[in-house]
């Protein structure tokens, strides 16, 4: 084993603290997801697919402003490793100002179309399930500002390599959409307006926090004052130089995803209830690899800005072997546990028997092939190497993800099975792409001191 660089930026004290409540958050969050299924279950397995179909689009618009917070996150990340913390908190204003007016402009235009995207995206979904989708799609909506606000300021936190506070904040919410659910589904009966209205509650309380600890100067990224209401076009162009080809990527991975769950939608009831239910629990197959990717982000950025090299590569090839291993552990545990897990959900017999091939085939590649596929790339936005992940994730989503889902799951007759197995073989490209990337050196050839140096005044 090779001895690890003099002076690294982040001891492994340093990596676990912002590991570990990166972990508890994203459990927290996906539990959650799992717990308003089960809920929603009550209501009926067309309530339960009504909101599969509408949450594959708002993961789709919270992506794109996820993709905006990475790119502010970087440029952040990039001044504090140049001790630069004037220009760091600059982009903190700018980056929090772009994506709500950015988040407010999406909605509004959504807002006006949001029947004839359903009926455009999802037109052969029984009237049941149509009509379901309708009243959540509205409710939800409302919300998507306070989660892209959330999402940013989230962002600014773990770029000061502080993890702890959104997990808090990430509790808070949490807890008040899982007690919201509970009240109005059961209490209430207001079915699925009942798992609507408390996430739009619990992201608008999210945001209120997280940008009212943003006004305390006693974080080293903070608001100015008095807070500027004008966009600086120089940051506004450097986060979106980052956050446009991650958005790109991001958003043509959730409409790939959205066209996907189209077809599904033409497979049936079972077909769509397994998809809704398999995507819920299979999430925390890869919850540990997904928290050490978006630890990933600050440490590596942080270390470009510092210059670095030798770090950026140590870095990234421990982070990946921890996924390696983390991915697997929890997966062994979370297929022997299938069978308890699956009985939370009413399910009929055909439903239970797909849902359980759905998940022991996601465990399998999500132990092995997710990790260089999602984990890599991380590491090279936080460079700045944003183009090649773009290319190479959109290609391979429209070739494999959507070509191969609809050959093998529409043409050749093989419905929700072959589905899953073109998203194995989107994963598997991506991986073999993103090893040579790293292998080829040329993502760390960008490091200099005089670049960083050109790059941070």
């Amino acid at each position: 084993m090779k001895k690890p660089p003099e002076g690294l930026l982040f001891s492994r004290r340093d990596v676990i603290r912002i590991i570990l409540p990166l972990v508890a958050e994203q459990f927290l969050a996906m539990f959650v997801g799992m717990a308003d299924s089960v809920m929603v279950a009550g209501v009926g397995e067309a309530a339960v697919s009504a909101v599969s179909l509408v949450d594959s689009i708002n993961v789709l618009l919270i992506n794109l402003f996820t993709a905006l917070a990475t790119g502010g996150a970087v440029v952040a990340g990039q001044y504090l490793g140049a001790q630069n913390e004037k220009k760091a908190r600059r982009v903190t204003d700018q980056l929090v100002l772009l994506i709500f007016l950015i988040s407010l402009v999406v909605t509004a235009a959504l807002f006006f179309l949001r029947n004839f995207l359903l009926r455009t995206v999802f037109g052969s979904i029984t009237e049941e399930v149509m009509g379901y989708a309708q009243t959540y799609f509205t409710i939800t909506l409302f919300s998507i500002p306070f989660i892209a606000l959330y999402n940013g300021g989230a962002a600014i936190f773990r770029t000061m390599a502080d993890s702890r506070t959104p997990m808090l904040i990430s509790f808070l919410m949490n807890a008040v959409n899982i007690g919201g659910n509970a009240l109005l589904i059961f209490g209430f009966k207001m079915e699925i307006a009942g798992a609507a209205v408390p996430t739009l509650v619990s992201r608008v309380v999210a945001a209120a926090v997280v940008l009212g600890l943003l006004c305390r100067e006693r974080y080293t990224l903070h608001f100015s004052r008095p807070f500027s209401l004008k966009l600086e076009l120089h940051t506004v162009g450097r986060i979106l130089g980052i956050g446009i080809p991650n958005g790109i990527e991001n958003g043509m991975f959730q409409f790939g995803k959205i066209m996907v769950v189209s077809l599904i939608s033409s497979f049936g009831t079972v077909a769509i209830t397994a998809n809704a239910v398999g995507n819920a629990i299979s999430v925390f197959q890869i919850l540990p690899g997904f928290a050490i990717g978006t630890a990933c982000v600050p440490i590596v950025s942080r270390c470009f800005g510092a210059g670095e090299s030798r770090q950026i590569r140590y870095y990234t090839s421990r982070l990946l072997g921890l996924t390696f291993v983390f991915n697997i552990l929890i997966n062994v545990v979370l297929s022997l546990a299938i069978p308890l897990i699956l009985q939370l959900y009413q399910l009929s017999e055909d439903t239970m028997g797909l849902t359980t091939w759905v998940l022991l085939f996601s465990a399998v590649v999500s132990s092995t092939i997710w990790p260089p596929a999602f984990m890599l790339p991380n590491a090279f936005r936080a460079t700045g190497d944003v183009t090649y992940t773009m290319i190479v994730s959109v290609a391979s989503m429209w070739i494999f993800r959507v070509g191969l889902s609809y050959v093998l799951g529409g043409y050749l007759g093989l419905g929700l099975q072959g589905v899953w197995y073109g998203m194995a073989a989107d994963w598997l490209f991506r991986g073999i792409c993103f090893v040579a990337r790293y292998f080829s050196q040329s993502w760390r050839k960008r490091i200099s001191p005089q670049q960083v140096a050109e790059k941070t005044v």
